[in-house]
């Protein structure tokens, strides 16, 4: 995501105008092609986040079947022989699609922040082609980190609710789960007590939500500390120190 500023752009500073003393062939050209990038990054973004979303669907959906599997197999079986082994088996195939469904997450996170910052610069671009259709643009026109929160949000700060809710906080809160009750069934199987069990399966789901939660807040960081904007949110703009 690091790019290098433009010619005659200082660190930090607003570039200068592309549609300046250009005629209106050469506006008319950039415009078109500034329009035809922003299409496939909505594109882009949209594939993306449609693909994660059916992921995340199909992990429920195992999810959802697994526990019921389990449920048949203890009342064919009165959780005796070979049930151990299965359930085991089953828990550590959805422990496996879950880790791999939530590196998925992680990443389409991040790729949606990719895009919501090259589209702000895109903004950008018609705003130094035509300064009067800046006073229309809710989203924001700076593709630097207070531009990107103010498009993501921009008629209220975004607040936990916007986090509490999101795909990733129920993709990790299941995921967590899923582990937990492999750790328990992993406990009881080796001749711990109930309890043990529930306790390790407690300690390993926080410990994971933890991780989990730690590890996506990093990328996030390191996504920022890579980048270097065009242009900066002025400091008397709303969105701007969000």
């Amino acid at each position: 995501m690091a790019v290098d500023p433009p010619l005659g752009t200082e660190a930090g500073g607003t570039p200068p105008s592309v549609g300046a003393k250009a005629p209106d062939a050469v506006l008319g050209r950039r415009a078109q092609m500034l329009a035809t990038e922003h299409w496939g990054l909505l594109a882009a973004r949209g594939t993306a986040q449609s693909e994660v979303l059916t992921r995340i669907t199909i992990f429920l959906t195992l999810v959802s079947a697994g526990l019921v599997t389990i449920g048949l197999l203890g009342q064919a079986t009165r959780f005796d022989g070979w049930f151990t082994g299965a359930s085991l088996a089953i828990l550590g195939f959805l422990a496996l699609v879950g880790v791999m469904t939530q590196t998925r997450v992680f990443n389409v996170a991040e790729e949606d922040l990719m895009y919501v910052v090259a589209m702000n610069r895109l903004r950008g671009a018609y705003v130094d082609l035509d300064p009067d259709i800046e006073k229309y643009f809710l989203a924001a026109v700076a593709d630097d980190r207070a531009g990107a929160e103010l498009t993501y949000s921009f008629l209220r700060r975004r607040s936990f609710s916007h986090l509490f809710g999101s795909s990733f906080m129920l993709i990790m809160v299941v995921n967590a789960c899923v582990i937990g009750l492999l750790t328990g069934s992993v406990v009881v199987a080796l001749g711990g007590a109930v309890s043990w069990a529930i306790a390790a399966g407690v300690l390993i789901a926080l410990a994971l939500m933890a991780t989990f939660g730690a590890y996506g807040f990093w990328t996030y960081r390191e996504a920022w500390r890579a980048h270097r904007p065009l242009r900066t949110t002025p400091a008397t703009d709303p969105g701007a120190g969000r």
